[in-house]
């Protein structure tokens, strides 16, 4: 079970760049609506991301224990180290393919197929713990449903609300409560999606023998979050495209009902322990809110790249992962 000091070094060093990654690739759903709506200026709505981020980042570790022990037992993977290596190289790949195309893909599923893949591959499938796995796998699945239906609602009782208010005063108002659920929504992505490479630097001091059990150190904690909030900094201009313009002309309104339906289910996730995708949740709403302004006026094709980026993403990271740790490990 020991490890050199050497190979963890490199694996926590994998860890941090994914979640730095994960934070120019997954925040830019969180200040999307309110960069495109104009209710932040760029620069402003990055720096408060990457604040709230780290603050999000803080304050839970339920996630966390849940990534790095639902899906296997670290006490029993005699090559553990070299698992999570495969799996964290896998993501980042992933990461990175998918944020040069414009795609907001799911961090989240790429580290769990990623680990997934590489568990099957490196230790084989009954070292695999199928109902965790399964467990974890409906709440990515589910949790992009219920945003969407959440965006549909709270948009059409918004429309009702103000029906006869004049449009221009409508936007005025929500563009500046906008600010507020922009923040929201970046502390709940810091609430969870910070928690995933948590889990993962967890698990891996805990494979190696230099931790007993999935309690993640406070030192784990503030470097995630430092991770998360340095990526966040840097941005993701062309997924704020995507996000912000390409599904449909998002206004005020609509950005604030679709923050605080994404925001509502990813917080809700993170007090119930599971990872769940705030890229789906925000696409979702988005999605949803769209769809409640007018059903033509989602561009559904845009809609439908990105979902069917949703549905490959767990498939192809398990395939890389599972190649990378046969050619590497």
């Amino acid at each position: 079970m020991e490890t050199s000091l050497l190979m963890l070094s490199f694996v926590i060093f994998l860890a941090l760049a994914f979640d730095f990654i994960n934070g120019f690739h997954d925040t830019a759903n969180a200040i999307a609506t309110s960069v495109s709506t104009r209710a932040l200026k760029p620069r402003t709505a990055i720096i408060m991301a990457a604040l709230m981020n780290f603050i999000g980042a803080l304050m839970f570790t339920g996630v966390a224990k849940k990534i790095g022990g639902s899906i296997t037992d670290p006490t029993l993977l005699t090559n553990g180290i070299d698992i999570v290596a495969a799996t964290l190289i896998a993501a980042i790949i992933w990461n990175l393919i998918t944020w040069w195309l414009g795609i907001p893909s799911s961090s989240s599923h790429a580290l769990i197929g990623a680990l997934a893949g590489a568990v099957y591959i490196g230790a084989g499938s009954d070292h695999i713990k199928w109902s965790g796995f399964i467990e974890i796998v409906e709440g990515l699945v589910f949790s992009p449903l219920i945003a969407f239906v959440i965006g549909y609602i709270i948009m059409t009782i918004l429309k009702w609300v103000f029906a006869k208010r004049s449009p221009h005063t409508v936007n005025k108002g929500f563009r500046s409560m906008q600010v507020l659920t922009a923040a929201l929504q970046s502390f709940t992505h810091g609430t969870n999606d910070a928690q995933k490479a948590m889990g993962i630097i967890t698990f891996a001091l805990v494979t190696s023998g230099h931790l007993e059990s999935m309690e993640v150190p406070l030192w784990v904690k503030i470097a995630a979050a430092t991770s998360m909030a340095l990526g966040t900094s840097i941005g993701g201009w062309k997924i704020i495209k995507t996000m912000g313009t390409k599904i449909f002309k998002i206004e005020p309104i609509n950005g604030f009902a679709a923050d605080i339906s994404a925001a509502s289910v990813i917080f809700s996730a993170t007090l119930l322990h599971l990872p769940v995708s705030s890229t789906h949740a925000i696409t979702s709403a988005i999605l949803g809110v769209g769809s409640a302004k007018r059903f033509s006026a989602v561009k559904w094709g845009v809609a439908g790249r990105i979902i069917i980026t949703w549905f490959i993403t767990i498939p192809i990271s398990a395939v890389l992962a599972g190649i990378i740790f046969k050619i590497f490990f």
